[in-house]
């Protein structure tokens, strides 16, 4: 009973018209339809931080450097606040420095903690970055 397999070689497809070679985004290329990202995605991905940093612009122009800087470093310690390892954090602090704390947004009742997947053990969490395990 030796029976040999059967491989199937690859092939090339030219129904999907992929290839190697990156092209224009009009072309009918597999890899330029899939990596074309809209140019609102970055845009909404960095409102808040913009929005900030337009915020501390204004106000600079307007008070001197002294209060952006105080705002800033408060900022930069209200980060810098940590948790147990497995709790995941709310950034609380920094939505009230920054104003966000008054605003429902989409994150606010669709991104619920419970419904987050990285939900693991605390012992073994706290074990693995004491360095115990």
């Amino acid at each position: 009973m030796n029976q040999q397999s059967l491989k199937v070689q690859p092939s090339e497809l030219t129904v999907l018209h992929a290839s190697g070679k990156v092209g224009m985004p009009t072309e009918e290329n597999c890899f330029n339809q899939l990596s074309h990202v809209h140019r609102l995605r970055d845009s909404e991905a960095n409102y808040n931080e913009h929005q900030y940093s337009l915020n501390m612009q204004m106000l600079r122009n307007r008070e001197g450097l002294g209060i952006p800087l105080k705002m800033g470093m408060e900022r930069h310690s209200a980060r810098q606040v940590g948790r147990l390892p497995f709790l995941p954090s709310s950034n609380f602090m920094d939505d009230v420095l920054t104003g966000r704390n008054e605003s429902i947004n989409f994150e606010d009742f669709l991104g619920l903690p419970e419904y987050n997947e990285h939900m693991r053990q605390p012992h073994a969490v706290v074990e693995k970055s004491l360095g115990i395990y």
